[in-house]
């Protein structure tokens, strides 16, 4: 046998995965019916049972024969097993005193990644978000920030298209066409409760490449705000000084809001 079935993370080998999914497949059968089925060497197939046997997913229906536990059931014995060990790790994690008072900065890889952290810290918003999107990322996260306003968190937003209106408070980045040239790829940048910031470059050349930094230091999230704040001052002054056009009433209410969101 040789497969991957990259399913590290549930705590069974490959092996374990394979033997349990040919027995799901033909059973009730013995070791060397399951050993012919599943392509695993005999020498290693009864291992493979007795581990499985002892985690609860594989019985004995009689002597030598082998029945496996109903998949919904082993799933659930899974996420129970693993929810009771992340309980207690975090128990034990808040038991120890922090020995450092710095706020280090991560490195997020991989743009699934991002986006699933990016998911991550809109679900848990209470008080605001600030986020600049490309039409790529407006997909993926919209919905997630459609429900976090609408559980009364304000949206504050920023995109990099036109883009219809969405939130009580967003703006299209002025000049937005010319910036993803000239910066050779798309910025993201996400800021949740002035706590927690997510921010970097998605470049054109190898998207799964791009490293984009996380993290809760102090400073570093304010200057990510910033950031986004001043894109909107950005975008007043453009109407107002380069197009040389007034602002209509709801730009002045969403310049006061921003002006006094220090």
């Amino acid at each position: 046998m040789q497969k991957s079935y990259n399913l590290v993370n549930i705590g069974l080998s490959d092996y374990a995965i394979h033997t349990y999914l040919s027995l799901l497949q033909h059973h009730p059968v013995n070791g060397s019916q399951l050993s012919k089925q599943s392509g695993i060497p005999r020498a290693r197939i009864y291992d493979i049972l007795r581990t499985l046997k002892q985690r609860g997913f594989v019985t004995e229906a009689s002597k030598g024969i082998f029945v496996p536990l109903p998949p919904d059931e082993l799933i659930k014995q899974l996420r129970r097993n693993y929810e009771a060990d992340l309980d207690r790790f975090e128990s034990l994690a808040k038991e120890i005193q922090p020995h450092s008072d710095h706020d280090f900065i991560w490195t997020v890889s991989g743009y699934q990644q991002v986006m699933d952290k990016a998911r991550e810290m809109i679900d848990a918003a209470r008080r605001e978000i600030y986020i600049r999107l490309f039409p790529q990322e407006v997909e993926t996260l919209v919905r997630a920030l459609k429900k976090a306003e609408k559980k009364g968190v304000p949206v504050k937003c920023i995109f990099m298209e036109p883009f219809p209106k969405t939130f009580s408070i967003q703006v299209i980045h002025p000049q937005h066409e010319m910036v993803e040239r000239s910066l050779g790829g798309r910025s993201f940048d996400l800021v949740v409760d002035k706590e927690e910031f997510i921010g970097g470059m998605f470049t054109n050349d190898n998207i799964e490449a791009c490293r984009i930094n996380w993290g809760r230091n102090r400073w570093f999230v304010t200057a990510g705000r910033d950031s986004l704040r001043h894109d909107f001052f950005h975008y007043f002054l453009y109407k107002t000084h380069t197009l040389q056009e007034p602002l209509d009433d709801h730009e002045k209410r969403l310049y006061e809001i921003i002006l006094n969101d220090m």
